[in-house]
């Protein structure tokens, strides 16, 4: 039995076709990311999987049973927003039993799951304190905490780590990959942010133009993209991409290009990037400008003249379409 089916999902607002014959399916305990530019369908595809959104087609099946046309209430999802949604007036304890409460669970059910979802998100100091006391990162363990206690069939998260810090991200990324591992649950996450899907995605769906553009692990997409937009989109800094002789396009990583005597790309260095563990430089070559990222702390500085290389076998190549050569 899959957690998530997906079977040729359309979805149409007047006119503009938002979501294009999507296929996919999620396994149980998966935790599977979508990805993508701005306006690709990503966050539609989620709500549509919720039920906020009606599909114009296809079929959605969730714990093998059929909820194309099921209210969201009862699809056996709970959602965790980038707004986190909470009521100001309740404390932490309310918002995270009103769901149960209002399904018409036990007191004894209720304290259960409360107690169990404070102590794996550190809330217990914090269940009597409204949402207003709260720092951004509590407040979004608070929304983690409210979908715990329903023991949903699937989890979905709509970009919930925007609304914080660089710092707290990281940190709050760590907890719902730790939360992830002890609830064995399925999850959807969707982010535009590489990282997030990188670090914590059993496999990544690359969304482009309402279409799945790719699927995969995330090393598999970044070792193996099938296109020239999944190749550039995964990774920072992003893959270069130089003109082919033969037509078409050549894709090198920042990290396979070299400063090396013997290279055959020479060029002028225009931007230095000293971040301590890496060194990240813009060189203008007569092919365009390339990144090139060298591990570790490099003297190079603006306007120096320098020679890249780069092995062969790291070479991507594309079609005047974009569609990957092997």
């Amino acid at each position: 039995m899959t957690a998530l089916s997906l079977e040729k999902i359309n979805k149409s607002f007047g006119d503009v076709h938002v979501l294009k014959d999507i296929n996919l399916t999620v396994e149980p305990g998966e935790f599977v990311v979508f990805v993508g530019p701005s306006g690709c369908g990503k966050s539609t595809l989620l709500r549509t999987i919720a039920g906020l959104e009606d599909a114009s087609s296809g079929t959605i099946r969730i714990g093998g049973k059929e909820v194309t046309q099921t209210p969201p209430a009862k699809r056996g999802i709970a959602m965790v927003f980038q707004s986190y949604a909470l009521y100001p007036h309740l404390d932490v304890t309310g918002n995270m039993t009103l769901g149960l409460k209002q399904a018409g669970e036990t007191k004894a059910v209720i304290d259960e799951r409360i107690g169990v979802a404070a102590k794996m998100l550190s809330l217990e100091a914090y269940l009597k304190r409204r949402p207003a006391e709260l720092s951004g990162g509590q407040r979004q363990r608070v929304a983690i905490g409210r979908a715990i206690v329903r023991k949903p069939e699937l989890f979905l998260f709509d970009e919930p780590l925007s609304n914080l810090d660089a710092a707290l991200r990281m940190a709050t990324r760590v907890e719902i990959a730790r939360l992830h591992r002890e609830l064995g649950a399925s999850m959807i996450y969707v982010t535009h942010d590489q990282t997030e899907a990188m670090t914590l995605a059993d496999r990544i769906v690359v969304l482009r133009d309402g279409r799945i553009e790719q699927v995969g692990s995330p090393m598999e997409l970044y070792n193996d993209p099938d296109n020239q937009f999944v190749a550039g989109f995964l990774g920072a800094p992003s893959m270069n991409f130089l003109p082919s002789e033969a037509g078409g396009t050549l894709g090198i990583r920042p990290e396979h290009l070299t400063i090396s005597a013997t290279g055959t790309l020479p060029g002028t260095v225009t931007h230095v990037e000293r971040l301590g563990g890496d060194t990240n430089l813009l060189v203008e070559t007569a092919q365009g400008i390339l990144t090139v990222r060298l591990f570790g702390q490099h003297p190079e500085k603006v306007g120096d003249k320098v020679v890249l290389g780069y092995d062969p076998g790291h070479v991507y190549r594309f079609d005047k379409d974009g569609k990957r050569l092997r």
